[in-house]
C-alpha cells in the first residue's frame, strides 16, 4: 500500500494504459482519464490513515471473462473490499451495484484465500449525492453493497474499518495477493473468451483444480498435432458425467490452442448454435469491437448446426475447409433406420446413420483428419438417437480410422453408451472427465442425481448424507420458488425455469408457455438479456425451457419444475406421455430411457444450485392426482434434498447470500 501511496499517480495510470493494451481491443483516452481519477480518490481515502499502511492494493484485477476487471480490491486483515468506480456518474444505479456485487462473488466463489473473510463490495459513484450508509451484517460472506462518492469515500473506510470484527485468524494479506484466482466461466463466457483469442489457463474448479481439464484438453491437442504429422485419420471420444466439462474442452480444442488447425465446432443442438452465436456476436461488436451485423455473419462459420453441415456436404461432395470437426453431443447422433427415415421427404436423402455420413465426408480429407466426439453419458433424450453403439457400427466398417477413447465407455450399463471394442481402439484414461466444473457448491450433484434417476434412494440419501448439503431444495409452492430464485441471484447471477417437454399437464398450474427451442432470436432473448429490462429474459420466470432448449447450457440457479411425465408408481419411477385427455405408460424401452435422461439433463443445469419444485396436484382432476404428487416429493426428501420452510419461501429481494440459503 505505501507503494501505492508514494508513486506518481501519472505514472499509475500510464502502467495501467500499457497493460490494458496487451490484453484489450481498446486503449482510450477516456479510459486513462477514469484511471487518473479513481487513483485520485482512492489515494486521497487512504492518505494520512496508518491503519492501510500494511494492506495489499490491487488495481485492475482481471475476473472470469478476460474483458471484465475490478477497479480496485483492498486487502485488509479484517476483510476483503472491492471498488468499482463511476467517473463523473450523479446516481448510484442499480446496474452498476449488479456489477460489483458479481465481481465480489466471484472473487469468493474462485479465488482460493477469500471464502473465510467478509468481502465487501462498494460502488463509488464520484459525483452522486451522499447517502447515509445501512450498515450490513459483516459475517464471512459477501456483504450487501455499500455506496459511497469522492468526497465521502474516505469516511466510509474509516467507519468499515472500525465496525469490521477482528478475526481470530486475520488475514494475510502477503498471501491472499499470491492465492490463485481460478475462475469456472460458463459455456458463453468461455465460448467468448476464448473466441476472442484468449486462453482458458485459469478454468479450474474451487474442488479439485485444473488437473482434468488440462490433461483432457492436452490430450485432444496433442492427438490431433499426432494425426497430421503421422497422416492419420482419427476418432476421439472425450467422455464424462454431466457438467463435466466436455463442451469446454471443445471449446478450447476449436478456439483456443487448436485453432490453427482449422477446427469447426459442430453441434445438434439449435439452442445452442443460436446461443453461442449471437454471444459471440454481441462480445465481438462491444464498443470498438465490429458492427454486431458483421459479428454475426462471421460468427456463422465458428460455430454449426451439424445437420447444415451434413446435407451441405452430401449434396456438393466437396473436402471439408477444416481439417477436425469437434462433435457436440455426439451420443445424440441420428442411427441409420432413424436417419434414413428423417431424409425421406427432404430434398438430401441420407443412406447411412449420422456417424456414417460424418466419417465418410472428414476422409475425403486424404492426408489426415479428426473427429472429436464429446459425449455426454445418460444425455439421450430423442428419439433414434443412436449413442456410442451408433458410432461403433459406423466404425466397424471403416478400417481407416483409428479410435482413442477412455476405458468408461467399454463397460457402461446402457448399450446405447457402449462402445464396442474395436480393433486398433486405443485406451487414454485422459479422455475421461470425472470432476464436476458445472455445479460449483458440490462436487457430488452429478453422482446424486444418476443415484436417483437409478431408483438407488439409499444410494443418494449416502451423499446427501456424507457430502451434503446438496445444491437442491424442495418446494410445493410456486411462488415460493419463484420468490427464492430471486433471492439467490445476486449480481450478475441468473435463473430460469426449466421443465419436461412431456410435463404437458403443468399449464393448469399457469406454465403453458414453452421456450420455442428452434426459434433463434427468442432463445438468443431468453439465455443473453436480462429482465426487468427485457420481459423475455430467462430470469423474469415466466417462460419454461424445456430439455431441448437447455441440454449444452447452463444457468446460474435453476427452477425445476416436475411434471406429471415421471412419477412413483410401486417403489420406481413410472414414465407417462399425456396423450389426448389421460396419461399412457409408453411401452418402449428407448422412450422411458429418453424420459429419464431428460430429468438428468434438467437436474444438471445448475452451476450453483436448483429449487425443485412439485406441484402439489388437484383431487378434482384426475391427471393432477396430489398422491402421485406427494410420493415425488417425499422420494426426493428421502433422498436428502431439505424442504424450504415456510419462512424460507417468502423471502423475497437479493438480501439472501446464496452460499448460505443452499
Amino acid at each position: 500500500m505505501s507503494d501505492f501511496l508514494t508513486a506518481d499517480p501519472a505514472a499509475l495510470a500510464h502502467r495501467l494504459a500499457w497493460q490494458d493494451q496487451q490484453r484489450f481491443r481498446r486503449n482510450e483516452p477516456q479510459q486513462l482519464r477514469a484511471w487518473t481519477a479513481s487513483i485520485a480518490a482512492l489515494r486521497a481515502a487512504l492518505a494520512d490513515w496508518p491503519d492501510a499502511a500494511s494492506w495489499r492494493m490491487v488495481l485492475e484485477y482481471p475476473m472470469r471473462r478476460l474483458s471484465r476487471r475490478i477497479d480496485a480490491v483492498l486487502a485488509t486483515p479484517r476483510a476483503i473490499l472491492v471498488l468499482e468506480f463511476k467517473i463523473g456518474a450523479a446516481r448510484h444505479e442499480a446496474a452498476d451495484r449488479r456489477q460489483v456485487d458479481d465481481y465480489a462473488l466471484d472473487l469468493r466463489d474462485f479465488h482460493a484465500a477469500s471464502g473465510a473473510h467478509p468481502v465487501v463490495p462498494i460502488l463509488v459513484a464520484t459525483d452522486a449525492p451522499a447517502r447515509p450508509v445501512t450498515w450490513p451484517l459483516l459475517i464471512p460472506a459477501v456483504t450487501e453493497v455499500l455506496d459511497a462518492n469522492a468526497a465521502t469515500l474516505a469516511g466510509l473506510l474509516r467507519d468499515l474499518w472500525r465496525r469490521l470484527p477482528v478475526p481470530a485468524r486475520p488475514l494475510d494479506v502477503t498471501a491472499w495477493e499470491d492465492a490463485p484466482y481460478r475462475p469456472v466461466p460458463g459455456i458463453i463466457d468461455a465460448a467468448c473468451t476464448l473466441y476472442s483469442h484468449h486462453g482458458v489457463q485459469e478454468i479450474a474448479t474451487a474442488q479439485a483444480g485444473a488437473r482434468n481439464l488440462t490433461a483432457t484438453t492436452q490430450a485432444i491437442l496433442a492427438a490431433v498435432r499426432g494425426a497430421e504429422v503421422e497422416s492419420r485419420h482419427l476418432v476421439l471420444f472425450v467422455t464424462g458425467i454431466p457438467g463435466a466439462g466436455k463442451t469446454l474442452c471443445g471449446l478450447n480444442a476449436t478456439f483456443g490452442a487448436g485453432r490453427d488447425q482449422g477446427t469447426i465446432f459442430l453441434t445438434g443442438n439449435p439452442t445452442l448454435v443460436h446461443v453461442l452465436r449471437e454471444a459471440l456476436a454481441r462480445d465481438a461488436a462491444a464498443p470498438g469491437g465490429t458492427s454486431l451485423r458483421a459479428a454475426r455473419q462471421r460468427t456463422k462459420a465458428a460455430i454449426q448446426a451439424l445437420p447444415g453441415f451434413r446435407d451441405d456436404a452430401i449434396q456438393r461432395g466437396h473436402v471439408p475447409p477444416e481439417h477436425v470437426a469437434v462433435i457436440d453431443e455426439a451420443q445424440r447422433a441420428w442411427a441409420r433406420a432413424h436417419a434414413v427415415r428423417k431424409s425421406r421427404d427432404r430434398e438430401v436423402q441420407l443412406s447411412d446413420s449420422e456417424p456414417g455420413h460424418l466419417l465418410d465426408i472428414m476422409a475425403r480429407h486424404r492426408d489426415w483428419a479428426v473427429l472429436v466426439c464429446l459425449v455426454g453419458g445418460g444425455q439421450e433424450i430423442h428419439d433414434g438417437e443412436g449413442g456410442l453403439a451408433e458410432w461403433g457400427n459406423a466404425l466397424a466398417t471403416r478400417p481407416c480410422w483409428q479410435v482413442l477413447a477412455a476405458e468408461p465407455v467399454l463397460r457402461q450399463a446402457d448399450p446405447r453408451q457402449r462402445l464396442p471394442a474395436l480393433p486398433g481402439l486405443r485406451i487414454v484414461p485422459d479422455l475421461h472427465l470425472d470432476v464436476p466444473v458445472r455445479n460449483l457448491r458440490n462436487p457430488f450433484a452429478a453422482p446424486w442425481v444418476d443415484a436417483l434417476l437409478r431408483n438407488a434412494c439409499d444410494e443418494a440419501a449416502a451423499i446427501a448424507r456424507d457430502h451434503g448439503p446438496l445444491p437442491f431444495v424442495l418446494t410445493r409452492d410456486l411462488d415460493g420458488m419463484r420468490a427464492q430464485l430471486r433471492a439467490r441471484c445476486r449480481g450478475e447471477r441468473r435463473a430460469g425455469l426449466v421443465a419436461s417437454s412431456g410435463a404437458k399437464r403443468l399449464r393448469a398450474d399457469g406454465l403453458g408457455a414453452e421456450l420455442p427451442h428452434m426459434d433463434a432470436a427468442t432463445v438468443a432473448h431468453w439465455f443473453l438479456d436480462r429482465w426487468p429490462a427485457d420481459v423475455r429474459a430467462s430470469d423474469a420466470l415466466e417462460v419454461v425451457a424445456s430439455e431441448f432448449s437447455v441440454q449444452g447450457l447452463e444457468l446460474d440457479h435453476v427452477g425445476l419444475c416436475w411434471g406429471g411425465d415421471l412419477i412413483r408408481a410401486r417403489g420406481n419411477w413410472l414414465v407417462r406421455d399425456f396423450v389426448g385427455t389421460r396419461w399412457q405408460i409408453p411401452r418402449g424401452a428407448e422412450a422411458i430411457a429418453n424420459r429419464i435422461n431428460t430429468y438428468r439433463v434438467l437436474l444438471t443445469r445448475a452451476r450453483y444450485g436448483t429449487v425443485i419444485w412439485v406441484p402439489r396436484g388437484a383431487a378434482v382432476d384426475p391427471t393432477r392426482h396430489p398422491v402421485e404428487f406427494d410420493a415425488v416429493a417425499d422420494t426426493l426428501r428421502a433422498c436428502g434434498v431439505t424442504a424450504l420452510s415456510d419462512a424460507d419461501e417468502v423471502k423475497t429481494g437479493a438480501t439472501a447470500e446464496p452460499s448460505l440459503l443452499l
